[in-house]
């Protein structure tokens, strides 16, 4: 299934960021564009969010430079464009793959496109990264132990569902039973020309 590899690749990604643990180090990805695009794709989102992840950890710390956290808040604006831009490389691979498909006359729409529903999987796969860390913190409390399993116990059958819903939705699109449609964010704040800051407009 589709997601038994989305799912690896996730894990291979936030594996290989916390061997080094710095939100400022090197990304290679392992996987061709050329021969492998989908998978060099899921691998890129998965890193960014991971990297993202991280951004928000460090600027919440309360004592942090002013200067500092502005910097950081520009990289999560950089980082969250590249994370839309990437979900839409993404639909735009099934565009193509389901291009030829016939489409039912009874087809019906989905709530959401195929990369909208893996976006949610691969931050999901660092919530359960990062809540199965806490349940097994040595310097925690039983009490914050017992909490953290509990709450990675539901991450854990979320991951099982949101799994089977996007293979189902796969499944449907390739049989013309349910069709894509894509609506392209159009983010209004880092576009020079739509932003009246950016443009310099004054008020």
């Amino acid at each position: 299934m589709f997601t038994d590899s989305a799912n690896k690749i996730f894990q291979q990604a936030i594996e290989k960021y916390h061997e080094l643990d710095r939100v400022d180090q090197p990304f290679e990805n392992p996987y061709n564009k050329k021969e492998e695009l989908l998978e060099h794709l899921l691998y890129r989102k998965c890193w960014i969010d991971t990297v993202q992840w991280h951004y928000e950890d460090l600027i919440r710390d309360p004592n942090i430079n002013p200067v500092e956290a502005l910097e950081l808040k520009r990289k999560i604006d950089a980082s969250n464009q590249d994370r839309t831009d990437t979900v839409e490389y993404i639909d735009s691979y099934f565009l193509d793959k389901f291009k030829d498909v016939q489409v039912k006359p009874d087809a019906t729409i989905n709530t959401e496109s195929p990369a909208w529903g893996i976006d949610r999987l691969s931050i999901l796969a660092l919530k359960i990264y990062h809540m199965d860390e806490e349940a097994n913190r040595t310097d925690a409390t039983q009490e914050h132990q017992m909490k953290c399993k509990a709450k990675l116990d539901v991450l854990l059958e979320q991951r099982v569902d949101l799994s089977t819903a996007i293979n189902q939705l796969l499944e449907d699109i390739a049989h013309g039973r349910k069709y894509m449609k894509v609506y392209r964010q159009m983010k209004m704040y880092n576009d020079q020309e739509l932003n009246p800051v950016l443009r310099g407009d004054k008020k």
